[in-house]
């Protein structure tokens, strides 16, 4: 089954090249190598993998993750993230798009405030024109300025990071309901990465099991072929009570999903956003 992993972090150890921020956010030594994403990738026969821009560890420097998607266009794409506030930054879009395998932007607030802002929207269009896929990180809170984005470019394929931050113990029913009514606008996709924030354990002591019913609540409300699988790599970072292997085994075999859907999450959804030439052939 075609499998492409939507949401992976990495970072090069290289940090004189690539220089991270002031109090970078770090993972845990050696485990967010692209080295070790594609050991990942390798043993559990996964065919794609959109490479995030880390914005606690890089900031809007974007150098590390053009250079990774640059360099392996055969099994990776690139989402990077700009500073909307920066007037420079639809034309570095536009030059990523164009010259470093870079598939999608991971829309952040300008200012760290307002989403629904010129800057944003100047991104928004630069991103439609290319031809590529809008991320959008934040909480239920932004619903009224996504809706607002939503309207402005309904052809544009958007996809929301995590779900609005969906977690055990966190605001998951306003969340699900911000959910439910932006799913109404049809170019708005789901990332399943959220399912680590779960606590609780199957009976067989699978972990996360607690919020397994969320992810289904998620996958019902905007249907499988808008839903799309991915492992928040490095999980011992940001995914703490999985593993790798243990992500993807609830998608492909734990959750009680029908074949079809389960071949929508796993792989056709992104393969239609961010992957349309791939075929079912593990990377070389």
């Amino acid at each position: 089954m075609l499998t492409i992993d939507t949401h992976a972090h990495v970072f090069s150890p290289d940090e004189k090249t690539f220089p991270p921020r002031e109090n970078p956010s770090r993972p845990p030594a050696g485990s967010g190598s692209l080295g070790r994403l594609l050991d990942r990738v390798e043993r559990h026969e996964v065919h794609g993998v959109t490479l995030v821009q880390v914005s606690g560890f890089y900031g809007f420097d974007n150098r590390y993750l053009c250079a990774a998607a640059e360099a392996n266009p055969h099994w990776t794409a690139g989402i990077c993230t700009l500073d909307p506030a920066d007037e420079r930054s639809p034309e570095l879009l536009k030059s990523y798009a164009r010259n470093a395998n870079v598939r999608g932007m991971r829309s952040v607030p300008a200012g760290g405030k307002r989403l629904d802002h010129p800057g944003v929207r100047a991104l928004w269009k630069t991103a439609a024109d290319e031809g590529l896929v809008v991320n959008v990180l934040g909480g239920y809170e932004l619903e009224e300025q996504i809706e607002a984005l939503l309207a402005a470019f309904p052809d544009l394929p958007v996809a929301l990071d995590h779900c609005l931050g969906l977690r055990s113990g966190g605001t998951n029913e306003r969340t699900l309901a911000a959910l439910g009514r932006l799913a109404r606008r049809r170019n708005l996709h789901a990332k399943l990465s959220f399912i680590a924030n779960g606590a609780a354990g199957c009976p067989d002591g699978f972990p996360c099991g607690g919020f397994w019913e969320t992810v289904l609540e998620v996958i019902d409300i905007f249907g499988a072929e808008r839903c799309c699988w991915g492992s928040h790599f490095p999980t011992e970072k940001y995914a703490r009570r999985l593993t790798y292997g243990q992500h993807l085994e609830i998608y492909r075999s734990r959750l009680p999903l029908s074949a079809e859907a389960r071949r929508r999450i796993l792989g056709e959804t992104a393969r239609r956003l961010w992957f349309p030439e791939m075929d079912a052939r593990p990377p070389a």
